[in-house]
């Protein structure tokens, strides 16, 4: 019994372990701007073109997921998701990369490309307001990356432009230095 308690242990995220947990833990009287933390095994992904709660699931053992939200239009989320095997997690990234090329409107589109040098395999996620064909204000920018069993994902949503490959620094600089320390949690 305490042999099957410590395996559980020690495959969870643990609490403080994402790069902006004392954020969120800080005290902030802006009413304009809160973040919430979750350690549900069954969080939608942060990046889910298609808003299906099943995506991803498949196979988990554990999640940590933190979302700040600031007024009028801006949002960063931290998700680190942990899966019963590496071809589990390679699953949820290629079931993720098929929404993101299936989902999508007229108004609201969604394209996804490699991002180079970051774990096993890493997809940047561009979702994207068009109207009258042309960008318009508004999307989200993210970074999904995979190394083993662990999925990694970052992501901004804000009032944007035309999307740009600087629209990921701060989701490719925030998904390097996770990867630098997944391996403490993960079976790499």
């Amino acid at each position: 019994m305490i042999t099957a308690l410590l395996l559980a242990a020690a495959v969870a995220v643990p609490n403080n372990f994402l790069l902006y947990e004392k954020a969120a833990a800080k005290k902030d009287d802006n009413p304009e701007s809160s973040w919430s933390a979750s350690s549900k095994k069954t969080a939608p992904l942060v990046v889910n073109p298609c808003q299906k709660t099943r995506l991803g699931q498949s196979g988990r053992t554990s999640a940590r997921t933190l979302i700040h939200t600031a007024v009028p239009d801006y949002a960063k989320s931290e998700q680190v998701i942990l899966y019963s095997s590496a071809a589990a997690a390679g699953k949820a990234m290629r079931d993720l990369e098929a929404a993101a090329r299936a989902c999508g409107t007229k108004n609201y589109r969604y394209a996804v490309a490699p991002a180079a040098g970051l774990g096993d395999r890493a997809l940047r996620f561009t979702g994207q307001a068009y109207q009258g064909g042309k960008p318009a204000v508004g999307g989200d920018r993210g970074i999904v990356a995979r190394r083993a069993n662990a999925l990694i994902l970052y992501t901004v949503s804000g009032e944007w432009g035309r999307p740009a490959r600087a629209d990921f620094k701060q989701q490719t600089k925030d998904a390097t230095k996770m990867l630098a320390k997944i391996c403490t949690i993960a079976n790499c």
